[in-house]
């Protein structure tokens, strides 16, 4: 891969994962609610789900839903229907007194984020983006690999950056009711994030 395409790559990939979207508005709230450690699977599935998806995406499977439209409505509604949901389970999340979520509440665990990523509108536009844009048609394969190790390389560390970011808000937000401002806040962010998908359909 030529230099500079590598460092256009690295560049788009860099600001793809460090700004807002639906997976580190979850892992900020995530890092506040239940903390790094317990945070931990959400991060290893958000990073193992979207290499994955960047890979099969790839090998053609972005050109079927590019070429699909009705196939590609139908993920963006499933889609938010499922984003819906987990920006109620975020919103109503109950702090204790204390300020800290109660023992029966869960974090994301490794399967949900691995699978979460294929209902996220910003993983589908990054995705598709990169396998485009960043791959040189004549030498499809050797470009690809290097496209998804980069992207690996900077969505681990983003990851957890994002969930540390979370655990230093909760010496801030220390009380209950700052907690649940702070869960209503990042639930509507998230819905916010698709909307600009869910316009596209009507």
């Amino acid at each position: 891969m030529p230099t500079d395409l590598f460092l256009a790559l690295t560049g788009f990939t860099f600001a793809s994962a460090v700004t807002p979207g639906p997976n580190n508005i979850m892992l900020l709230a995530s890092g506040l609610n239940f903390g790094m450690r317990r945070t931990v699977p959400h991060m290893l599935g958000i990073g193992f789900g979207f290499t994955a998806m960047l890979t099969i995406m790839g090998v053609g499977f972005g050109q079927i839903l590019q070429s699909n439209a009705t196939l590609s409505d139908v993920l963006k509604l499933v889609g938010f229907t499922y984003m819906l949901w987990l920006a109620w389970k975020i919103a109503t999340a109950q702090p204790s007194q204390s300020g800290k979520i109660s023992a029966n509440a869960r974090p994301m665990s490794f399967l949900q984020a691995v699978l979460f990523q294929w209902i996220n509108p910003k993983a589908w536009a990054v995705t598709l983006t990169m396998t485009v844009a960043y791959t040189m048609a004549d030498n499809y394969l050797p470009s690809l690999l290097v496209v998804i190790a980069v992207s690996a390389l900077i969505t681990i560390p983003n990851v957890c950056l994002w969930t540390y970011f979370g655990t230093k808000l909760n010496r801030l937000l220390h009380d209950t009711r700052r907690v649940r401002v702070f869960n209503i806040s990042m639930a509507l962010l998230l819905i916010a994030s698709f909307i600009p998908v869910i316009a596209d359909l009507f």
